[in-house]
């Protein structure tokens, strides 16, 4: 019952964050970075510590209690995961949402499963698997395995990308991805899965902070509230440095004031995209409770991502006019992607 509610748990998680740019595409007149530090600041800022007082209202007692090597080593890792979050934002903007999320989420999956126990092999903790013992089992050989077939099946959609660009128009790829540019995008999209793994290692440098929820009497279901708060200060640094810049360099901070632009819906769906993208990580820590972090919980995660954004893919037409072979294409690396997650997922059970 316990695996059944955490794979549910984490269903919802994905979908949430699969479907948060969905309002985006709502936001008129607005520069990206505008509405990107917006929807920022309420799913880092706001909505987190919300969300934790409501769940673990000693959190901000739990956080100043901790050590500061425990809060330097999470913000960091948050500080290092925002930046791979602020280009997931880009990946999408110039792939679209299928092949964007495809790309960036399977090289998050990837890394982000392995990226823990070889963090385990530097700090040994009891009851924690290392990279070395994950190379020394079957079972996390299977893991390892698994994590390849990640990466073939991310090449696959990436082929598929490169079929949809040589069969479509200029005109016709920008109709459902307006800013489509393949090579830019794949660029950022390996750069972005890459450091976007790096939230999972947050939660784990971060995981005392959780046990110290626990121990002051806190539902288990929440203890990751806590430990998120520190981690999305550090997505938060980092993102609300890069927009700062890209607004000083466009001169778009005169969105905020641009009355010939619906400001305050603006400023509502990009609150309910950032809203929504918290979401994820709010069912994620529910589920993580549930299964255990590790690859099991990450690759879940990622995956039913991946599903939702392919489906949003599909309901704005961004594969419409392309060869039926550049359909199976990407529908074949999609497959490929979630074969790896029952690989993961059987391996982390041995």
């Amino acid at each position: 019952m316990q695996v059944l509610l955490g794979i549910i748990f984490h269903s919802i998680g994905g979908f949430a964050s699969g479907s948060f740019y969905m309002p985006f595409n709502k936001v008129k007149g607005w520069a990206w970075e505008s509405y990107w530090i917006v929807g920022g600041i309420f799913s880092w800022l706001i909505v987190p510590p919300l969300a934790a007082w409501i769940t673990v209202p000693g959190f901000a007692s739990i956080i100043a209690a901790s050590s500061s090597q425990i809060l330097f080593f999470t913000f960091t890792m948050g500080l290092l995961w925002g930046i791979g979050g602020l280009s997931y934002g880009l990946g999408v903007r110039y792939l679209g949402m299928s092949l964007g999320n495809s790309v960036v989420l399977g090289f998050c999956a990837a890394f982000g499963a392995i990226v823990p126990s070889i963090y385990y092999n530097f700090n040994p903790t009891v009851g924690k698997i290392s990279f070395t013992d994950m190379m020394a089992t079957s079972g996390g050989q299977l893991v390892l395995l698994g994590v390849l077939v990640c990466l073939l099946g991310i090449g696959i959609a990436g082929k598929a990308g490169m079929m949809k660009e040589s069969e479509l128009s200029v005109e016709d790829q920008k109709k459902s991805v307006p800013e489509f540019n393949l090579v830019k995008g794949l660029i950022i999209a390996v750069f972005s899965g890459i450091l976007s793994s790096f939230f999972n290692f947050g939660i784990e440098a971060g995981k005392p902070l959780a046990n110290a929820a626990v121990a002051a009497g806190y539902n288990p279901l929440f203890q990751n509230n806590v430990t998120f708060v520190v981690i999305l200060w550090g997505g938060l640094t980092s993102n609300f440095i890069w927009t700062t810049i890209l607004s000083l360099k466009n001169k778009s901070y005169v969105d905020f004031t641009n009355k010939a632009t619906p400001i305050s819906k603006n400023i509502i769906f990009a609150g309910l995209a950032g809203t929504t993208w918290f979401l994820q990580f709010f069912f994620y820590g529910m589920g993580e409770s549930k299964l255990g972090n590790g690859a099991s919980s990450w690759i879940l995660h990622m995956s039913t991502i991946i599903l939702t954004a392919n489906m949003w893919g599909i309901y704005r037409k961004e594969w419409a006019g392309v060869a039926l072979k550049t359909k199976w294409t990407i529908t074949a690396g999609i497959i490929v992607i979630l074969m790896s997650v029952v690989l993961v997922g059987i391996g982390n059970s041995m």
